[in-house]
């Protein structure tokens, strides 16, 4: 007689997760090239975005930090936030056939598809180093643990911003429209090719509203104290965060049966 394997809920929520990850691997994998795109493309934009600086500054450092890594630091952050944040918004939707079965739930979806992207971020800062490795371009980086938690709280506040939007848009579709207008400006405002140094600080209060700009000035002054962390707080990143993972597990508690059966 074969034996009945019995699983705790823990253990099958876990598996489902677990297979959506997969499963979102393999639709990445569609073509020859598919996973490695998913590198490849963030680190064309990157370096994109690095030889503009570059050349606009003519070279010079910012604010003792190397043009280069300037860049890279602020792109990863804000570029991390955003697709993740746009992945999970759509997450959803993208799996509403799955929920037929009573063990897979939305949120399951959101995180499998979140831990995706997460992997594709850490492959990206890989190579990053990498790079920076062949080509001798010297890195300091003084509080690694510190990046690494500026880099999680980034992608969890985008988990959680991504969980409230997909649920908006099970009730409103036009909120879709509404999150890409949001979108568009955060690239240009959370300190990818300024510093908050760089701006009189009675205009400071126009942008530190953004736990963005928080979390890319923390990351550079962590590899660089001398950088300094003029007008940003760790405690505003750190309650922002831990507020969005509140009221995005608070929305979901109560919305999620009303939205996936409309």
């Amino acid at each position: 007689m074969a034996l009945v394997q019995k699983r705790t809920a823990l253990q099958i929520w876990g598996d489902v997760i677990f297979a959506i990850f997969l499963r979102e691997i393999k639709s990445q994998s569609t073509d020859k090239i598919g996973l490695v795109w998913t590198v490849v493309s963030p680190l064309i934009m990157i370096a994109g975005m690095t030889a503009m600086r570059t050349f606009m500054s003519g070279g010079a450092d910012a604010h003792g930090i190397p043009t280069a890594i300037f860049m890279v630091f602020g792109m990863v952050m804000v570029q991390s936030f955003l697709t993740i944040f746009e992945k999970c918004s759509s997450a959803i939707q993208k799996n509403k056939p799955l929920y037929a079965f009573r063990q897979v739930q939305p949120i399951s979806s959101v995180i499998g598809i979140a831990l995706f992207e997460l992997l594709v971020k850490v492959f990206v800062i890989l190579t990053i180093a990498i790079i920076a490795f062949v080509i001798k371009l010297e890195i300091s980086i003084s509080y690694p643990i510190a990046i690494i938690i500026n880099l999680l709280q980034v992608w969890l506040i985008g988990v959680s911003l991504g969980l409230i939007f997909g649920l908006a848009t099970c009730y409103v579709p036009e909120i879709k429209k509404i999150q890409q207008l949001f979108m568009r400006p955060l690239f240009f405002i959370s300190g990818i090719f300024f510093s908050l140094q760089d701006i009189p600080p009675e205009y400071w209060h126009y942008l530190t509203w953004n736990p963005l700009l928080h979390a890319v000035e923390l990351t550079r002054y962590a590899a660089y104290p001398s950088y300094g962390n003029a007008g940003v707080s760790e405690f505003y990143l750190n309650m922002f965060t831990l507020g969005a993972v509140f009221f995005a597990l608070a929305c979901y508690h109560v919305s999620w049966k009303q939205a996936i059966s409309r």
